[in-house]
């Protein structure tokens, strides 16, 4: 452990106590994530359980100019975790916390380490969800803003940028600072929110989230359609989208990557063709209207069900 690190772990111990460790199983826990780069350990972990926390860490680590790398779930694909300097990770998965949720306004507040599923889990009773969905449920909120996470259902709910409205951040001189609000609509002032947002923790940690909520549809129906090209299957998308079908997701694979998920399903005996998924929300009667009326736009261009 370099002389720096040492320095930020005595000091960060007099208010994380053992919050803060150097043991080697959690420091090879927190050297990668779900990707295939080779993993790289941090010097140290902190487990931090509020903003003001973050706040402390970061000032120390930026006054004796150590790395230090956030921690949600360790979910990323794409190397965001790997602290390829070394230097401290920054673990928030411990902040859990549902701080506020207003039905009538259909919004929350929620600590960073809420996960998608613990918050839709929590929200379910009282008809609202958060819709944005990057492929897995089990990450946090705080990694999905940090990472401009998107999902099959933007092109009905928008991605994480369109559905946050304010964060708390910590920055690196120890300040903590709010963007945004829980209005719609502001232009007053810079939109650091949406600065923030996609920063991949380069222009300070996000450890709150203020989140706009959707009403739990009534119904949910999905359906495939295969095409003989994929120029058909692209030219169906467009289509669609520019007759106003309020699809809730769309996800198109190829024939390589069908045949890959046949082979992987272990399927035999079927033909890999370029396929469209979608799922529809509404009333019982407007998601009947809707896969109806793209039934009838993928036919035009050769598509079957």
């Amino acid at each position: 452990m370099t002389d720096p690190v040492a320095t930020v772990v005595d000091a960060a111990r007099a208010f994380l106590g053992d919050r803060i460790t150097t043991n080697t199983g959690l420091r090879e826990h927190h050297s990668h994530g779900q990707d295939t780069q080779p993993p790289v350990l941090p010097d140290a972990v902190a487990f931090i359980e509020t903003s003001e926390e973050a706040a402390r860490v970061l000032m120390l680590c930026h006054a004796e100019r150590v790395p230090v790398v956030a921690w949600g779930a360790g979910t990323s694909l794409e190397g965001h975790v790997t602290p390829v300097r070394g230097g401290i990770t920054l673990d928030l998965s411990r902040m859990t916390k549902i701080i506020s949720v207003s039905q009538p306004d259909m919004d929350c507040r929620v600590e960073a380490g809420v996960t998608r599923e613990q918050l839709n889990t929590h929200l379910r009773d009282q008809g609202l969800f958060f819709p944005v969905d990057p492929g897995t449920s089990l990450c946090t909120l705080g990694g999905m803003c940090a990472t401009r996470a998107s999902g099959t259902n933007a092109v009905r709910y928008g991605t994480i940028r369109e559905n946050v409205t304010g964060l708390t951040v910590a920055l690196a001189d120890g300040r903590l600072i709010r963007t945004g609000g829980r209005v719609r609509k502001s232009a007053t002032g810079y939109d650091l929110t949406h600065l923030f947002i996609g920063s991949e923790g380069t222009l300070g940690v996000i450890t709150e989230i203020q989140l706009r909520l959707h009403g739990i549809p009534e119904a949910m129906s999905a359906a495939t359609c295969q095409f003989p090209t994929l120029r058909d299957a692209v030219e169906t998308v467009i289509a669609i989208l520019q007759t106003g079908i309020p699809v809730a997701r769309m996800e198109l694979l190829d024939d390589v990557q069908m045949g890959a998920c046949i082979a992987y399903s272990k399927l035999e005996g079927l033909e890999a063709f370029p396929t469209l998924f979608f799922e529809f929300h509404g009333s019982q009667a407007a998601v009947t209207e809707q896969a109806t009326q793209a039934e009838e736009i993928a036919a035009g261009y050769s598509g079957r069900g």
